[in-house]
């Protein structure tokens, strides 16, 4: 049986909304954020070298990374639903959005956090530097969504699993006006609309409102 192993208001919010997705059996465990640091608590951090989330246990197998979780549940678990073939035109699409999500966006949006959290000005040229990589990434999300409804194009696959979170929970750390971006506020609406995207919210982070308008 697969646990999913989710730390409170994480990128773990993936790996439950995939399974929900897919139907796919799991054992969801909780952790709570530390009260003093908001990191991973000690027992969360002690299930993988690198202590951060998400990670999930499959018998003896312990996994941890968004992409690769992602990627070895859709493969041995969900026969191979939510991605796209390489035969498919839409393939090198699926691709880039999959791996742009935590190849560029995160470390910008993380970078964008660090530096508020310890007080960098923003006139510094290292802030001036990420705000100018993170407000390109952001028009280029804002271009691609109004040229199709999800990431991949017409459907939903796993390469909007892995975007949604730098586009709505990494705002409760890295906060952005999304006002200028229509398209972008139109694909969080479809996205809160799916029934398995809504009971893995309530389920992982039952007391957080997702950051969806």
């Amino acid at each position: 049986m697969i646990t999913v192993h989710h730390l409170g208001i994480s990128q773990s919010e993936r790996v439950v909304w995939l399974c929900e997705e897919l139907a796919i059996a799991y054992t969801l465990r909780r952790y709570e954020r530390d009260a003093q640091t908001r990191l991973a608590p000690a027992d969360y951090k002690q299930l993988h070298p690198m202590g951060i989330a998400p990670v999930i246990t499959d018998g003896n197998l312990v996994l941890a990374e968004s992409g690769a979780i992602l990627e070895y549940l859709i493969g041995k678990y969900g026969n191979g639903r939510l991605a796209v073939g390489a035969d498919c035109a839409n393939f090198a699409d699926y691709l880039f959005w999959f791996h742009f999500a935590n190849g560029t966006m995160m470390p910008n949006e993380m970078s964008r956090a660090i530096l508020a959290n310890v007080g960098t000005a923003a006139s510094h040229p290292l802030a001036a530097l990420i705000k100018d990589r993170s407000d390109r990434a952001f028009a280029m999300v804002e271009s691609r969504l109004g040229a199709v409804p999800y990431f991949a194009g017409s459907e939903l696959t796993a390469a909007d699993i892995m975007m949604l979170f730098p586009l709505s929970t990494m705002r409760a750390f890295a906060p952005r006006d999304l006002a200028a971006f229509p398209n972008i506020k139109h694909y969080l609406q479809r996205i809160a609309a799916r029934p398995a995207y809504q009971r893995a919210m309530a389920q992982g982070d039952p007391g957080f409102k997702p950051l969806l308008t």
